[in-house]
């Protein structure tokens, strides 16, 4: 079990403290031996408080912006592509947190020769290079609260917080860029397999685990506190049928995290459903939704889809909810709704409707079908992309559709969008494909729209009470 192992300075020097005090305590005498804990306890204080402190800072590059702006031509949505250059750029995964908790900066992956982990400067557009001394940085988020960057760096975890001195001509001198660098913890075998998650609550990180020196071993979902380092195991799953990863913390609730389930050769199609199998027989289920309790350590199915049934790319929302994208045809032509399960109940609803009609090509019906969805941490929107790259929102409260952006994908090339959401419900980001590479883009929702949704009181609320 993870929970044994010495992650910090801190608990190694407690450790060594205890065994100091269980060996001398019978070889020394009484006068000595006041006297050596006493020493040994300012060099224990002082061995803790450098763990704590213990920082590497460091300037990071900052390149000139290379934004762009445009109006999109179908729906007048204000558009600000990030990144304009020739190498493939994209915005993290959609259930991640792309902007930095005040939105000074946003997060992003490039593949430029000086590429990596970027951040994009809201204040003057300049890319900052994330690069730390010891190496590049991945499987990177930032922080539910406050303005932390956690990322990992081979086996280590590592936290980033930045100093910005933005600069008034970018162009000419480039903005000041300072991190101060903590490294929370290493693991001690096995290697990252997903992005890492925080609690809402701020406390704890999550991370799948996978390729341990026992072959035999599956993938373990650990958690990591930030305060101190400390690693531990929330669940292990076994080999076969394995996990597909999207390991994420619940948005309103900080000891649940999900992750999809192993998923056998139909992939994101629900197989045979089993007979007679519980809620929590991970190996028999062979389900995509699975919850986990981090102070039980049980995983349980949440959602038991029919044969054939497509259920993919879950995210968290209000209230302990899950959205999903799935649905099911009559033949291999998807439809594809978003969905919300209430973990509690099992009740589903639809939030934005998919079609599917005997006539529809794949490529027809990728247009009104739907992949990847997110939720507006207000409440007020969910947002949703396609096969064809176009953004769709929903409202929250009534689930009326409002095309936000189109033409960011072409059809059976290019990376998916991966919408996701900023800190204030008032815009997305998403990879576009529509300046000729993947760029990543920012679409900014209308004002009339938010004014609309804000000014929606319907229901009788507390009187009806």
């Amino acid at each position: 079990m993870f929970t044994r192992i010495l992650c910090s300075p801190a608990e190694r020097a407690r450790w060594f403290w205890q065994r100091f005090l269980a060996t001398s305590a019978e070889s020394r005498a009484p006068s000595q031996r006041g006297l050596v804990a006493g020493l040994f306890a300012s060099i224990f204080a002082l061995i803790t408080g450098a763990a704590i402190a213990a920082e590497n800072i460091y300037p990071l590059e900052v390149l000139p912006p290379e934004h762009q702006r445009m109006t999109d031509p179908k729906t007048g949505a204000e558009l600000l592509f990030l990144t304009t250059a020739p190498e493939n750029d994209a915005n993290l995964y959609f259930h991640e947190y792309s902007w930095l908790g005040d939105e000074s900066v946003i997060l992003f992956t490039s593949a430029r020769a000086k590429g990596g982990l970027m951040g994009y400067v809201t204040a003057t557009g300049e890319l900052i290079r994330l690069h730390t001394p010891q190496g590049p940085l991945g499987g990177a988020t930032a922080a539910a609260r406050g303005n932390a960057i956690f990322a990992v760096r081979g086996r280590s975890v590592v936290e980033i917080k930045l100093a910005i001195e933005p600069s008034s001509t970018p162009a000419a001198h480039p903005s000041r860029v300072t991190a101060t660098e903590r490294v929370l913890c290493t693991l001690p075998d096995g290697a990252p397999s997903t992005a890492l998650n925080p609690s809402c609550d701020g406390k704890y990180l999550s991370l799948g685990v996978t390729g341990f020196a026992d072959r035999t071993r599956g993938p373990t979902i650990c958690k990591i506190a930030v305060g101190n380092g400390k690693l531990s195991e929330v669940c292990r799953l076994p080999l076969m049928p394995g996990y597909g990863g999207h390991v994420q913390w619940s948005r309103t609730n900080p000891n649940l995290i999900s992750f999809a389930g192993g998923r056998g050769p139909t992939k994101d199609f629900a197989g045979p459903v089993p007979v007679a199998t519980s809620p929590e027989d991970y190996a028999g289920r062979g389900e995509r939704l699975w919850v986990v309790d981090i102070r039980e350590g049980v995983p349980r199915n949440v959602y038991l889809a029919e044969e054939g049934e497509l259920v993919t790319h879950e995210s968290w929302w209000m209230n302990d909810q899950i959205l999903f994208c799935g649905g099911k045809s009559p033949t291999a032509t998807e439809v594809s709704h978003v969905k919300l399960l209430n973990i509690y109940t099992g009740q589903v609803r639809i939030v934005g409707a998919g079609a599917w009609w005997p006539e529809a090509t794949p490529a027809e019906a990728a247009r009104v079908n739907w992949w990847h969805a997110a939720g507006s941490a207000d409440g007020r929107w969910v947002a949703a992309d396609n096969w064809h790259g176009g953004i769709m929102l929903f409202e929250g409260k009534t689930t009326r559709p409002h095309l936000l952006a189109t033409g960011h994908r072409t059809y059976g090339k290019g990376d998916h969008p991966h919408v996701g959401w900023d800190r204030k419900g008032e815009k997305v980001v998403f990879d576009s494909n529509l300046l000729g590479n993947p760029n990543v883009c920012v679409a900014t929702i209308p004002k009339a729209w938010q004014n609309a949704v804000s000014a929606n009181h319907d229901g009788l609320g507390k009187k009806g009470r």
